[in-house]
């Protein structure tokens, strides 16, 4: 009798494990919590402090950050652009990894300037500051981290990319594509006249959608974006969503 009622323990343990293996052999259990706030980024093509050409392809089932800053900023960018530092820290060694920085001035930001800027941003010393905010020091003369001498640094930048082009794209981009410039532009002002300078990142997933919006200046922003991009990292790619040509069901 009681060996009996062991195989019917097992029968029954067997038939709940089947039933909860049918019932969410569905579900990914590696997707994230975030909501998809942009299901169709536009493919695009920008060129990089290399003078390499940037499009989608390049960013193709990968994780990536998206801002906009300009070289000669003395406002917010230099402060935006130490706490994208940290997350390059953070990511510099992820191949399925990128970021983004678009300039918001084409105009004066040729390719030269924006290598220049990436040798001040990947060279240059991360420091903290008393208040908790942080700031990148850079010796301009010799292309290293304030204080130091030497030779000049190579630059050792696996994803970061530095990017100009045509403006109209990039600000139709900054505000169709990732969202973040919240000034609504003077329809009849001209495209040369117009200006955007924000201090918002824009997370973007393996599937090309934007799934996050963080202040670049505020410290607890900054620390739940690079808790998102670890939880983005894990996710499965959904090749049903490829294949339906980026379908705006988000699901």
């Amino acid at each position: 009798m009681g060996s009996k009622l062991w195989w019917y323990l097992i029968f029954f343990a067997l038939l709940i494990v089947g039933f909860w293996f049918f019932l969410f052999r569905d579900e990914d259990l590696s997707k994230s919590s975030l909501a998809v706030i942009n299901a169709n980024i536009d493919s695009f093509s920008f060129v990089n402090q290399d003078g390499r050409r940037i499009t989608e392809k390049d960013v193709e089932g990968k994780v990536y950050v998206a801002e906009y800053f300009f070289t000669t900023c003395k406002g917010i960018c230099p402060k935006m652009n130490a706490n994208m530092r940290r997350i390059f820290d953070a990511y510099k060694d992820e191949p399925g990894f990128m970021i983004l920085s678009h300039t918001c001035m084409p105009e004066t930001d040729s390719v030269p300037l924006l290598k220049a800027y990436e040798t001040k941003m990947i060279n240059g010393k991360l420091v903290k500051n008393v208040d908790g905010s942080y700031k990148i020091n850079f010796d301009s003369a010799n292309n290293l981290p304030a204080g130091q001498a030497g030779s000049q640094a190579p630059v050792a930048n696996p994803n970061w990319n530095f990017l100009t082009g045509d403006k109209t794209a990039l600000y139709k981009m900054a505000r169709q594509g990732y969202m973040i410039d919240n000034n609504k532009p003077d329809s009849m002002q001209n495209i040369s006249d117009q200006f955007i300078h924000t201090q918002f990142f824009a997370l973007v997933d393996k599937e090309r959608r934007v799934r996050g919006i963080y202040d670049g200046l505020k410290e607890d922003e900054i620390e739940k974006l690079l808790i998102d991009i670890k939880d983005l990292l894990k996710e499965k790619i959904d090749h049903k969503h490829f294949m339906n040509g980026f379908s705006n069901n988000p699901n």
